[in-house]
């Protein structure tokens, strides 16, 4: 937020709305009207979905105010800033709450239009509100604002005002301007009525006074307005009353019109599924799914804590069996348009949150580059697996992939990529090895590799749970990478000493000082054996590595130091990383001990070890990324690794802060 233009004027609510990129009227018609005039549609490739809400639990001081979540397919959401306030209400609002934010895109993109209610019904109660809150950005990220008192600045029409409602945008292409309208209610008086205005060019305040848009027979709040094939779809939340006034029926309504500002005809239809059986509903709102014709009518079941929805192709005829949301975060009133790649990528900068499908690199042309300052280093992707690799000056991290968070076992289909030169500012690249790429992969499971460099070309070496390990190539070591064989360089049968069926796992390459290459892998059972220098073929004698205190569950990888050979692993489970070193690298070993602790949340643990700009880094996974990590749905972290005087290794100490790139402590 930069500037805060302060123009004093204020207002309320109590319901939800949902608006798209389509609430710009005809913004989504393929079609012009010439009573419309000429309008320049934007068109853009939206990938995902932006929530503005308000929060309905937890702290009630904190619920009134501006937050937003993301999804990919508008089913799926995820809180962003893990669910605290993008902007505080006592920066924005007169009252210190706001509620019931409805968010749209600009007809011209360009910028983003952000109207809320100004109350806060926590501190205040409900008896009065006047005004509403206008917020201006051009990236979704830095808002400015300005609030209107229809009370002060409108004296002769407004000075007995009640309640001003759940204010919306919609583009007006007849007038070419931008019409803002909410619900109004008078002291004295208990109709609730449309009133709106069109807001000034800067979108700072109105151009004139409000004026009367819509009065629904029986009165109506929490309106939200879509355009489709030269009709104004006007959805709200309405009631049937008896012949003395009593209300006896409400629930969400709907009423059409060619214009704006109308006649609108009600049809005294209910749309929402609960209207029959006295649960109330409010904050409906309708939006048009991304690349689709389908549209989505959603209502907040306030009492009930949910949030609900229902399908329609015309706007008319909606499904009648409502279905939920799956989210992290319970909202109130709040809208929903459609966001980029690179909006989503803005928003992941600035507060977390946004899933790894929204923002990681599609196009062989793409990259994605963040910063990190915190362990775990990567918050948008559930990592797991680490495999590393200094090139020059730039460290490449080799990473299984946990699909989503809070999974119940190892759901795996492709390995990512990712490049520092500082370990702050990183850069991540399209998945460029899946599963799928090796055909007689039938197990489907992308479970740890790693990858070496040899002769100009990068070796990726992969495991597939039952199915063995095979080798994928490159010229770069993003990829795109191939599989280099046809089929499995190691199967079970290999594994001479093993009898289950995940022994072969857990590739580890190691190229010694003389270029003979290494590969060591098991689980239960630890094997090793040469590489041919084609590095796709093994080369002499598969044997297996024991020594004393050798508790060996898997994982292994072999670095070297000062001449001696260190051989880490995992061991037990949960699993510890513990360490044992040599004199050579096919032993004997002498155990040294643990190395590594449980690592939190996680019954696995994985290591990596390099040296990269002078100092020796410690790369593993937890399960702490927030708020879905597990042990099926893991994160990589980087701390540092020390060596002790007589060149034994130091306990790593697992740290959330992590490392520091400009000391490398």
């Amino acid at each position: 937020m930069k500037k805060i233009t302060l123009m004093m004027m204020a207002l309320t609510i109590a319901s939800f709305t949902w608006g798209q990129q389509t609430n710009s009227a005809a913004a989504n018609s393929k079609k012009k009207n010439a009573a419309e005039g000429d309008r320049t549609v934007v068109k853009e490739k939206f990938t995902g979905y932006l929530f503005a809400y308000f929060e309905g639990s937890g702290d009630k001081d904190k619920q009134e105010q501006l937050r937003f979540a993301v999804s990919e397919n508008a089913l799926n959401w995820f809180a962003l800033n893990t669910n605290q306030p993008i902007l505080s209400s006592s920066d924005i609002s007169g009252t210190g709450g706001i509620r019931d934010p409805h968010i749209l895109r600009r007809e011209d993109g360009k910028g983003f239009y952000l109207t809320a209610t100004d109350m806060f019904a926590h501190k205040n109660g409900w008896s009065h509100n006047p005004g509403i809150v206008l917020l201006r950005s051009d990236d979704l990220i830095n808002w400015t604002h300005s609030i209107i008192d229809l009370a002060k600045a409108y004296p002769q029409k407004f000075s007995n005002v009640k309640w001003v409602w759940a204010p919306q945008t919609i583009y007006d292409p007849k007038a070419k301007k931008y019409l803002v309208y909410f619900t109004v209610r008078f002291e004295g008086d208990n109709k609730l009525d449309f009133y709106a205005a069109y807001a000034n060019k800067d979108f700072t305040g109105f151009e004139s006074e409000p004026r009367l848009m819509f009065s629904p027979r029986f009165g109506a709040i929490d309106g939200d307005i879509i355009y489709k094939n030269g009709i104004y779809h006007f959805f709200f939340k309405g009631n049937t009353k008896d012949e003395s006034g009593k209300e006896i029926k409400n629930g969400i309504q709907q009423a059409t019109s060619k214009s704006l500002w109308g006649p609108w005809v009600e049809d005294y239809k209910y749309l929402d599924a609960y209207s029959a059986k006295g649960t109330v509903v409010e904050g409906s709102s309708v939006f048009r799914l991304n690349n689709s014709e389908e549209y989505i009518l959603m209502y907040d079941l306030y009492t009930n804590l949910r949030y609900e929805f229902q399908r329609s192709s015309d706007l008319v005829n909606f499904t009648q069996t409502p279905e939920s949301f799956k989210k992290n975060f319970n909202p109130r009133h709040g809208s929903v348009i459609g966001i980029t790649r690179e909006e989503a990528r803005l928003l992941q900068a600035k507060w977390g949150g946004v899933p790894g499908a929204l923002v990681r690199p599609l196009e062989s042309s793409d990259q994605y580059r963040f910063t990190s300052s915190a362990n775990p280093i990567i918050t948008h992707e559930y990592t797991a697996d680490p495999g590393a690799l200094v090139k020059g000056d730039t460290l490449w991290l080799f990473a299984g992939h946990d699909s989503t968070g809070a999974q119940k076992g190892y759901k795996m289909k492709d390995w990512l990529v990712f490049s520092t030169t500082d370990l702050k500012t990183w850069t991540q690249y399209p998945a460029s090895l899946k599963i799928t790429d090796f055909a007689w992969a039938k197990s489907g499971d992308a479970y740890a590799g790693h990858v070496v460099e040899r002769n100009g070309k990068y070796y990726w070496y992969i495991s597939t749970n039952w199915t063995g390990i095979g080798v994928a190539v490159a010229d770069r070591p993003q990829g795109p990478y191939r599989d280099a064989l046809g089929k499995p360089l190691l199967t079970n049968k290999d594994c001479f000493a093993s009898t289950h069926s995940w022994a072969c796992i857990d590739p580890a390459v190691f190229v010694d000082d003389d270029g003979q290459a290494w590969l060591f892998w098991g689980n239960g059972q630890c094997y090793y054996a040469k590489l041919k220098d084609n590095m796709i073929e093994i080369d002499g004698e598969i044997k297996k590595i024991d020594f004393k205190d050798f508790q060996f569950t898997e994982a292994p990888w072999v670095h070297k130091h000062n001449g001696k050979y260190f051989l880490s692993y995992a061991t037990g489970f949960p699993e510890r990383i513990a360490y044992a070193m040599a004199d050579r690298i096919e032993g004997p070993y002498v155990y040294q001990g643990i190395l590594n602790e449980i690592a939190g949340n996680s019954n696995t643990n994985h290591q990596a070890i390099v040296e990269f700009k002078g100092n020796p880094y410690f790369i593993y996974h937890n399960g702490a990324l927030q708020h879905d990590g597990g042990s099926y749905s893991r994160s990589i972290c980087i701390d540092r690794l020390y060596y002790k005087a007589d060149g034994t290794l130091e306990r790593v100490k697992m740290t959330s802060e992590g490392v520091s790139p400009a000391s490398g402590k």
